[in-house]
């Protein structure tokens, strides 16, 4: 089985036009991360009226239907288009920002750091030695696959088992996948190092972003129809069939394992070729498609990774 990750595309045109009006570096109220100091009104843990913390319902349910194989993880993303999260901000000093990013910082207060998706290791970036003359930044994760990752929290008791120091600020949903795609995150991490951890990856952080509808890319039958219409200028192609990726299921810290939630590859294509072929000609075609299907706009938006399953073709 051969994985085949698309190119890296360019944004869509509503998420470019969305983060030249905002930035991609500010809170749900529009104020930036970088600069903020721990005392007075800047060390409150959210901005949201009557907020107790507490994960959103319709996530809940939704995942708890996912688990329950009841659901999809469709509706776990969408249930995600309403929802309050929690971004953790950690205190930097100003000196060691200057060291690590240049005398004018990284330019949105990001602190990058080195930890697995599904870890329950905390953040281990730079050392933390007070609040004078701290600024806060937001932390972001190294997935597995080298990809940098988002860590979004659904309660602020979460995010406080995850990084007691870090402090909770309310975002919807739509406003962390937004300031994601500005710092270059192609995946949204739900609650790292809790029970159960949901990777909402690179085509739903862009719909997300765009608060747009999203579809796997397993299911969609438009895409479906965009890479086998490039498929048929292989005659040696009988026939392509989509389905969901080895990577696309997840597990519980238990060990329980869910249909979805999983960091990719998401999409498994099934490439059924007539017989006769040698080594040398399967991976002219393999190569030949994946180069049209990259060159496709349906894919590069909706297609996040990919493998390849080769299958002999029914006489």
């Amino acid at each position: 089985m051969e994985q085949r990750p698309p190119a890296s595309r360019e944004l869509p045109g509503h998420i470019a036009a969305a983060l030249a009006g905002s930035g991609g570096a500010t809170d749900s109220a529009g104020q930036p991360w970088a600069g903020r100091s721990l005392a007075g009104e800047d060390a409150k843990i959210h901005n949201f009226e009557h907020d107790d913390g507490t994960a959103d319902a319709g996530y809940l349910a939704a995942v708890a239907a996912l688990r329950s194989a009841d659901g999809d993880e469709a509706a776990v993303v969408a249930s995600l288009a309403t929802a309050r999260v929690f971004v953790p901000i950690v205190a930097q000093l100003a000196e060691e920002s200057e060291h690590a990013h240049g005398p004018h910082g990284s330019g949105h207060g990001f602190v990058h750091v080195d930890d697995e998706l599904h870890g329950h290791d905390e953040p281990h970036g730079d050392k933390l030695h007070g609040d004078k003359q701290a600024d806060m930044a937001l932390v972001t994760l190294k997935a597995p696959d080298g990809r940098t990752a988002l860590p979004v929290f659904t309660s602020a008791a979460t995010l406080e088992a995850w990084h007691p120091e870090a402090r909770p600020v309310a975002v919807y949903a739509a406003r962390a996948a937004l300031s994601a795609v500005a710092e270059g995150a192609e995946l949204l991490v739900l609650d790292p190092g809790s029970e159960y951890t949901f990777v909402v990856r690179r085509p739903a952080v862009w719909a997300l972003a765009q608060q747009h509808d999203w579809l796997p890319s397993y299911a969609d039958p438009e895409l479906g129809r965009a890479m086998a219409e490039a498929a048929s200028g292989y005659t040696a192609v009988r026939r392509v069939e989509l389905e969901p990726g080895g990577g696309v299921a997840s597990a519980t810290a238990g060990g329980a394992v869910v249909r979805g939630g999983g960091p990719g590859p998401e999409l498994r294509v099934v490439l059924y070729l007539e017989d006769g072929l040698d080594a040398a000609g399967v991976q002219a075609i393999v190569a030949g498609l994946n180069a049209d299907w990259s060159r496709n706009a349906v894919f590069a938006e909706r297609v996040d990774s990919i493998e390849v399953k080769l299958q002999r073709a029914a006489e």
